[in-house]
């Protein structure tokens, strides 16, 4: 109602999330779908006060300077307390694109070598970026697998900048070819990637197509206490990021299964 008041036009700020619901971030399911579908909206999901106020800065300065149309969502959280420091610029403007990398990957110690073991990546938005970043640890500490973490503040962005830099190099075979920020940003790696959201699963996986490795996508379930588990837990994103290596040949089935019975997940 309020994009329809608005023309369409404007900068939304929704804490819809800090009040009890039974659907995940306490909107209806419909809306994270529209908000992702809707051409005009470009929606973000920070995890802290610098990328949000990075972001608000670039729609003012789009809408009200360059006078570009369409709206800006932003879910607002009560509780941004994901392990981050202040932005430097650089990761400001990457954090506006979609994504920037937070912390890379540990050398870990295997066998008395430093740096073969294996690892994953985690992507995480907004509140969810501190689970991720426990996961990170949990990965560590447990199983000497080094994760690198990147918040992602928009994957609908990220997708649909994808798909545009896929369809210009359709159209436009003999030009140099685009590369999107998410590609710029995970290169050719077949590292696996595990993207997690607030929102459901689908809105992670936007950015599936353009993930040269193996990807799995993480959200919240409409009512996840009645699943009896909860997808959005470091404990299931360490998890998740095991599986993926279990299904690479890097690590073995039962080391999937001391994890899934050393954090009470069966």
């Amino acid at each position: 109602m309020l994009s329809f008041e608005s023309a369409e036009r404007g900068i939304l700020c929704n804490d819809a999330e800090t009040r009890p619901s039974t659907w995940c971030k306490g909107v209806q399911p419909a809306l994270p779908l529209w908000l992702a579908s809707h051409p005009h909206c470009t929606p973000y999901d920070p995890a802290s006060a610098d990328e949000a106020r990075a972001i608000l800065r670039s729609a003012l300065q789009s809408l009200y300077i360059e006078h570009k149309a369409g709206f800006y969502y932003l879910a607002t959280h009560d509780d941004m307390h994901a392990d981050i420091g202040p932005l430097h610029r650089a990761d400001a403007e990457n954090a506006i694109k979609g994504m920037y990398r937070l912390k890379l990957a540990p050398d870990m110690n295997i066998g008395g070598d430093r740096g073969i073991a294996p690892s994953v990546r985690l992507c995480g938005a907004g509140h969810t970026l501190q689970r991720v970043l426990d996961a990170a640890r949990l990965l560590a500490q447990d199983w000497g697998i080094g994760a690198e973490v990147w918040s992602c503040p928009s994957y609908t962005r990220l997708a649909r900048e994808g798909h545009a830099a896929a369809r210009h190099n359709m159209l436009h075979p003999e030009c140099p070819p685009q590369r999107s920020h998410v590609s710029e940003c995970l290169g050719s790696s077949t590292t696996p990637v595990i993207a997690v959201t607030g929102y459901a699963q689908h809105v992670a996986a936007q950015i599936a197509p353009f993930v040269p490795a193996r990807f799995a996508a993480l959200g919240a379930a409409p009512r996840r206490a009645a699943a009896g588990a909860d997808f959005l837990s470091a404990q299931w994103i360490a998890v998740t990021a095991l599986k993926s290596l279990v299904d690479d040949s890097v690590l073995s089935a039962s080391t999937l299964e001391a994890a899934l019975h050393a954090y009470a997940l069966i």
